[in-house]
């Protein structure tokens, strides 16, 4: 909904603005997905390849304050996702933040979102086929074939699972989500059982004088420790699932208060959990980013075939991000479509509800991911991981901006704000907002690759002021169209 029509509404008796009128791109979607799809489906956006393998490289660099570094910014992403489950109850959309976007900043707030979102994705994307196609290199039966052999095959897989039912979808997710969950699961109960019972992990009894022997908390100092915050920040992205899921969920308003209110202890057990128990067992100087943590650890106390097990379950992770990746850019770019800020095709639907335009789109970036992998294949992976961060930083602190003004409508009474409600605004959209920029800040630390990739914000800047250009007129008849609907 437009900002012209909010303030048409605002004008309007009381009762008529508490009804704030659906978007247009809600509409044709099957309710298909159950409580079961939207809890994995948040315990997958909790976990991934962030954990299982971008730990590793990030604990050796930091040490164990790596755990203080996924609490610090797993808060700050419980916050995200709290404000849009309290603005996702208050109407539930299939655009998500795009849709809130549109309501509470305007036309030109949602296309700002859905394109950086649409960025984060496709670049994840891109990441996740290259990351599918390294991982399958691992057995000796694929490493004859080319990686971007590997990187398309992986994508027509997943292209054809997202195309086939939103049920499907869900399944498949379900599915994922468990594999990484008994996975953990196992690994904890392995390194709780070293711990508790003084078992040598390689050559070392494991407990706090693994801590307190090499370095301690902070071996390296605190600046590692706030450098790999960036990191540790994708490594959460994907937790805003959760509201593109509830436009087709039948009873969103009882699923997604459970769904967000279980993020926090997940992340608390899971990520500070894990790398608390990776620091009492090796020390930081032991792993790295080469390898997964886990493998580590396994392979130092002589279980058969770990490397091979954690190999399948990192393809997992990354199948799971792209699957999700290709679920969330097809609901966004159809609402995004149905306002008129983005291609007419991306608003179609296919017979069994799935927006297959806008999921084709972000199919045809990815493709180009496939060249990347064709051409610098040794580089691909770094670059569009980069890239993506500024999409999911972006797309963040649009959610937190839409909250502020969600609440201050609120205030106003022009609103009704749900029970479920994010607390300690707006002081808590306001520091969410602060770590966000100042994550996104902490790249030009990196000269390699993060202050390259800060150069690009001024470029896409660029870009994203002559779309609007390109799209104003044909965003303004939509608006006006659904303005004169409204008054009838």
């Amino acid at each position: 909904m437009s900002k012209d029509a909010v303030n048409t509404a605002a004008a309007a008796p009381r009762t008529d603005a508490a009804r704030v009128p659906a978007d247009a791109g809600d509409a044709g979607y099957s309710k298909d997905l159950k409580a079961r799809h939207v809890n994995m489906i948040a315990i997958g956006g909790a976990i991934g390849t962030g954990l299982f393998l971008g730990a590793g490289g990030r604990l050796h660099n930091a040490g164990p304050a790596l755990a203080l570094a996924y609490l610090v910014c797993g808060v700050f992403a419980f916050f995200v996702v709290r404000a849009l489950g309290e603005l996702v109850l208050y109407r539930p959309s299939s655009g998500s933040f795009v849709s809130y976007a549109r309501e509470f900043l305007g036309e030109k707030g949602a296309y700002v979102a859905g394109w950086m979102y649409f960025l984060n994705w496709s670049t994840t994307g891109i990441a996740d086929i290259t990351a599918i196609a390294l991982y399958t290199h691992y057995w000796s039966l694929f490493t004859d074939i080319p990686q971007w052999v590997l990187a398309l095959a992986a994508l027509a897989v997943v292209l054809a699972v997202n195309l086939i039912s939103v049920k499907i979808f869900g399944e498949m997710e379900f599915w994922f989500a468990i594999i990484k969950v008994a996975t953990l699961v196992g690994f904890m109960c392995v390194g709780v059982f070293l711990l508790a019972t003084q078992h040598e992990v390689g050559g070392r009894t494991p407990g706090l004088s693994v801590v307190t022997d090499n370095g301690g908390v902070f071996p390296h100092g605190v600046m590692p420790v706030v450098l790999v915050m960036q990191g540790v920040i994708f490594a959460y992205a994907a937790l805003e699932l959760v509201g593109v899921a509830a436009g087709e969920t039948a009873e969103p308003e009882k699923i997604v208060p459970r769904a967000v209110n279980s993020i926090m202890w997940r992340v608390g057990l899971f990520y500070v959990g894990s790398v608390v128990l990776l620091a009492l067992l090796l020390p930081g100087s032991v792993y790295s980013a080469d390898e997964s943590p886990f493998v580590t650890v396994l392979s130092k106390i002589g279980v058969p075939a770990a490397g091979d097990v954690m190999n399948l379950v990192v393809l997992t992770a990354a199948m799971s991000s792209l699957n999700s990746g290709l679920y969330s850019t097809g609901r966004i770019l159809r609402s995004m479509a149905m306002a008129g800020s983005a291609p007419r095709f991306t608003a179609r639907m296919n017979r069994s509800q799935v927006p297959y335009g806008g999921i084709l789109l972000t199919c045809a970036v990815c493709v180009l991911g496939v060249g990347l992998n064709y051409l610098v294949p040794s580089q691909a992976f770094e670059i569009v991981l980069n890239v993506a961060s500024l999409g999911i930083v972006s797309t963040w602190v649009i959610i937190m901006i839409c909250h502020l003004v969600f609440v201050r409508r609120a205030k106003a009474g022009l609103v009704d704000r749900p029970h479920f409600r994010l607390p300690g605004s707006p002081v808590t959209e306001i520091a969410t907002i602060a770590f966000l920029l100042a994550c996104l800040g902490m790249m030009g630390n990196d000269p390699e690759v993060g202050r390259k990739t800060l150069l690009l914000v001024p470029v896409i800047a660029v870009l994203l002021v002559a779309g609007w250009f390109g799209v104003r007129r044909r965003v303004a008849r939509n608006t006006d169209r659904e303005l004169s609907q409204l008054t009838k």
